[in-house]
């Protein structure tokens, strides 16, 4: 596919899939104007996903490990019921004088708690039953949020699991010592053979694994 062709496919998508709503457009300009790194932030077509996935899911509770904009946990905030939850955790506190204000003038019946620190502190006191979880943060950390989720979540619980393509560098050998690629192999491996979920790498953005506890 020509790079002219895939620009056009881009539009097309984008043009046939439902526009985000008024706030996280909102949220989305803002992030692109005041943050560094603005692309981290999760977007219309995978923040469109995760809407649909919570609204069809309807979970109760979410954990999030990395918030940024807060982008993300707004999109599935927005697909979730009123009584509903997302924990999001961030260990850059820099980042919550950004982010906290969005995230706690949203417009949706779901609530948003935004938890500024080390996820593996802050979050096994909390004893919750995850029904979803999104990660995306330090990449190579990948396998231990998945060893720290796993025994809160339950049969039909869903973890979601961003970049798992990095940039296509799973698959290329010129990264086999790049510390981050590695770890994402290791954690792809880790969900690949793990008896207890099944699993599916969607070639989205920078790849989306889809994990469901059996």
């Amino acid at each position: 596919m020509t790079p002219d062709l895939e620009a056009t496919l881009d539009d097309y998508v984008l043009a046939h899939t439902t526009p985000p709503d008024a706030y996280l457009h909102r949220l989305y300009r803002a992030t692109n104007l005041y943050l560094l790194r603005p692309r981290m932030a999760s977007g219309h077509l995978q923040g469109q996903l995760l809407r649909m996935l919570a609204q069809m899911h309807r979970p109760r509770t979410v954990v999030e490990i990395g918030t940024f904009s807060g982008y993300s946990a707004l999109a599935l905030a927005s697909g979730m019921q009123a009584g509903s939850t997302v924990h999001t955790f961030e260990v850059n506190d820099e980042q919550e004088c950004f982010t906290r204000p969005w995230l706690e003038g949203a417009p949706y019946e779901a609530r948003v708690v935004m938890h500024v620190g080390d996820v593996f502190k802050l979050l096994p006191p909390m004893q919750l039953q995850v029904d979803m979880a999104f990660i995306d943060a330090n990449k190579r950390e990948y396998e231990a949020y998945y060893h720290l989720l796993m025994p809160m979540m339950h049969s039909g619980s869903v973890m979601l699991a961003d970049n798992t393509l990095w940039d296509g560098h799973v698959v290329d050998s010129a990264y086999d010592r790049d510390a981050q690629t590695l770890a994402i192999r290791r954690f792809n491996d880790l969900v690949a053979d793990d008896p207890r979920v099944e699993q599916l790498i969607l070639p989205e953005r920078d790849g989306l694994t889809l994990i469901r506890v059996k």
